[in-house]
């Protein structure tokens, strides 16, 4: 699908179509932006096929954990910009044309339903997926050997990277996940839950808050050493493992999407 050229520049584009798209229900700001994103306000921006930047984007959005709700709404928020270049807009995901539609609905699909991989390949960190596994794994190693299930935490890292634009955002991911491997390295399950987080399932021992500052200070001080990353937010917290798989489970869906 080929649009006509708006006008609009690739970066005017992309800051209307992320304020429509958080108007219209995007639940978490800080993982809207990705380089597909990008990818489709430039080809957008300069009247070219949107389809395969569009199948770039669906795939992003499944491994970022969207819903196709989500991600329609997204895809709605974008439509809406381009057919009114000027002034507010309102986003209708069922005013979407088939043809700006389908490559991303079929792209999201396919990626959503893919065999699980256990490793993430720009970070080399272990996927959502096999993070499911081993907690599951934690779980029945805990009940066979009488553990209390919360002998495990996970500790959470957020990176809000709204306000870094372009290639800058694959870098902190990849100085994030550089940081937590060095800090955790006794073999603790270091993940990727998406573009702004991670997560390290490590034995609740004696030492864990302080391993956890100093990840935080290390991936703090990265990120302040590049001038395209002072703009980012990072956070850290750690939760305890619920007494059932179930529930841990849920906790790490949330987590997922924080």
């Amino acid at each position: 699908m080929v649009v006509r050229e708006t006008g609009i520049g690739a970066a005017d584009l992309r800051s209307r179509w992320r304020a429509a798209s958080l108007a219209a229900g995007w639940r978490y700001p800080s993982d809207w932006a990705t380089a597909e994103v990008d990818a489709v306000c430039r080809a957008a921006a300069a009247g070219t096929d949107l389809a395969a930047p569009l199948a770039a984007l669906g795939r992003a959005r499944a491994h970022g954990g969207a819903c196709l709700a989500e991600t329609l709404i997204d895809l709605a928020a974008l439509h809406a910009v381009l057919t009114v270049p000027d002034g507010l807009v309102a986003p209708n995901p069922d005013a979407l044309p088939v043809a700006f539609l389908r490559p991303a609905a079929e792209a999201w699909a396919e990626a959503a339903t893919l065999p699980g991989r256990t490793a993430d390949p720009l970070t080399g960190l272990a996927t959502l997926d096999y993070l499911r596994v081993r907690l599951g794994e934690v779980h029945r190693h805990a009940g066979r050997h009488g553990l209390a299930p919360d002998w495990m935490a996970l500790l959470v890292v957020t990176i809000d990277l709204s306000a870094v634009v372009g290639w800058s955002r694959l870098v902190a991911q990849v100085l994030v996940a550089d940081a937590l491997r060095e800090v955790f390295d006794g073999g603790e399950t270091v993940a990727t839950l998406g573009p702004s987080t991670a997560v390290v399932l490590a034995p609740r021992e004696p030492d864990l808050g302080d391993r956890a500052i100093a990840a935080w200070r290390l991936i703090a001080d990265r990120l302040a050493a590049d001038p395209s990353l002072v703009a980012a937010r990072l956070g850290a917290r750690v939760e305890r493992l619920p007494g059932t798989e179930v529930e841990a489970l849920r906790v790490l869906r949330e987590v997922a999407r924080a």
